[in-house]
């Protein structure tokens, strides 16, 4: 029953903001949705994603993560080695959470280039790093964004280290944005393959598909608008 309640929450946000893109209104559902427990889910968020959402928090979300068709497109080139002029890594596709998967053995070394837009007022936001942080460590540069306007885009980068990792291991934690009033959380995620064969950032099939639905909900938006 969760598409049919995300569907309803989406459209919800969208009659409040109608010149929202669908990428924005993921975002804001995501990064405002009530975090769980990973002590308590064997597989963390690949359990329960960004969490328990809360509609009526994602009204104000503050930032969101724009998302564009190109993005989608040069991702799905890169999956599917086609022939295009610009390709796009998993990781580094303008998403809400950030996740790759590393190689067994081999000291974790992973950088989430992110582009943030302010849908609230003129605000200073600071970053921090919430969760399990014995096992990674975490830099986010810049890890103070300053918007000034409506609409104002910022860039910044979260650099992920860490230790060897056995297989069929999950390190997760969440980066968080806050300016005291709003607060945005992306889960980050590192995690091993359980057979320990050399790493793919996702598994090709499994992310084909799930572009395939993303782009043709963008487009229909685009064209609505």
């Amino acid at each position: 029953m969760a598409c049919p309640h995300v569907t309803a929450a989406a459209a919800f946000i969208k009659s409040f903001h109608p010149d929202w893109s669908p990428s924005a209104i993921k975002s804001a559902l995501m990064t405002t949705a009530w975090e769980f427990r990973a002590s308590l889910y064997p597989q963390a968020e690949f359990a329960y994603g960004s969490g328990h959402i809360d509609p009526v928090k994602a009204l104000n979300p503050g930032l969101v993560y724009e998302t564009s068709f190109q993005e989608y497109l040069k991702t799905w080139c890169n999956l599917t080695n086609a022939n295009c002029t610009a390709k796009l890594s998993p990781k580094d596709i303008n998403y809400p959470s950030m996740a790759v998967r590393v190689e067994v053995g081999v000291a974790v070394s992973e950088s989430f280039p992110r582009t943030l837009t302010n849908v609230g007022a003129r605000s200073t936001y600071v970053a921090s790093i919430e969760g399990d942080t014995s096992k990674l460590r975490f830099k986010v540069d810049p890890n103070i964004l300053r918007f000034t306007k409506r609409n104002q885009k910022m860039n910044f980068v979260v650099t992920v280290k860490g230790s060897k990792m056995k297989p069929s291991t999950i390190n997760s934690a969440s980066l968080v944005w806050t300016d005291g009033v709003h607060r945005v959380r992306s889960p980050i995620v590192v995690y091993t393959r359980s057979d320990g064969k050399s790493a793919s950032h996702f598994s090709r099939p499994h992310i084909v598909f799930m572009l395939i639905p993303l782009m043709i909900i963008h487009l229909f938006f685009s064209f609505l608008d």
